[in-house]
């Protein structure tokens, strides 16, 4: 159960609109549920404010569709990343109200208690149209999350005014995500023209001297606009989640222009 779940709850009994018995048979039950092949960690919205998410390579339909169902058990759906054809199918056979984005590998059930949209715009920005992958995955977990997304596409450098005709977006976000394969050149041009976090994600794009993206991971790291944070290759879900914690850490101080 979520953090705000759990405070609405506790808000009806010292209310009196809810008994503790009543509430202690909604936070009843063992931090995790074990399935034999996986252990799910029932609890973890709790600590963090976000459910466990599924990750969908190496495991088997039946797999992730077991623990799919105890995580919508809850009443707070799930998300699975990584997902492959077959996974995509088996949990859209499950849960007809599932959403399957075939691009970004991902299956999300949403909550039947919806969260609150956040106020904070995130900008997820690719370099290519190839790094649409690793970026829908990013931009539906920050969905998932509760955060809006602006999607800014195909804007690398080789044709540098692309992103420049962006700045006003960029200026609107309050983190940027950037996906770029190749060079990875993209995160520092877009560092260098906003104030706002900046977080990089290497892709596994580009001919062979990209190293499966190497290549752009080092260019990354190596940025000379202060300040950009980087993320694994092909990581887009780390960044949703780096991302979510700046924009819940924002919030919890009210918010800054």
């Amino acid at each position: 159960m979520r953090r705000d779940r759990v405070q609405a709850l506790l808000s009806q009994v010292a209310t009196g609109a809810c008994s503790v018995e009543v509430a202690l048979e909604q936070l009843d039950g063992a931090p995790v549920d074990e399935l034999g092949y996986a252990t799910v960690d029932t609890h973890r919205a709790l600590r963090q404010g976000y459910p466990e998410v599924i990750f969908g390579q190496g495991k088997t339909p039946a797999q992730v569709v077991g623990i799919a169902e105890r995580l919508a058990a809850g009443g707070d759906g799930f998300l699975v990343t990584r997902a492959e054809p077959a996974v995509q199918a088996a949990l859209a056979a499950r849960f007809l109200a599932a959403e399957v984005n075939a691009l970004g590998r991902t299956v999300l059930l949403r909550s039947t208690h919806p969260r609150a949209v956040g106020t904070h715009l995130v900008a997820v920005v690719t370099a290519g149209t190839s790094d649409l992958p690793v970026a829908e995955e990013c931009a539906v977990t920050l969905d998932a999350m509760g955060h809006p997304v602006q999607r800014i596409t195909d804007v690398g450098v080789a044709g540098i005014h692309r992103i420049l005709a962006r700045r006003e977006t960029l200026a609107d976000a309050a983190v940027v995500i950037v996906v770029a394969g190749m060079d990875g050149a993209l995160p520092s041009v877009v560092g260098g023209l906003v104030r706002r976090p900046v977080i990089a994600v290497p892709t596994s794009i580009g001919y062979g001297s990209a190293f499966q993206g190497l290549a752009p991971l080092l260019t990354m790291l190596n940025s000379c606009a202060a300040g950009v944070t980087v993320c694994n290759i092909d990581n887009g879900f780390g960044a949703a989640v780096a991302a979510g914690r700046i924009l819940d850490a924002l919030n919890h101080r009210g918010g800054a222009g």
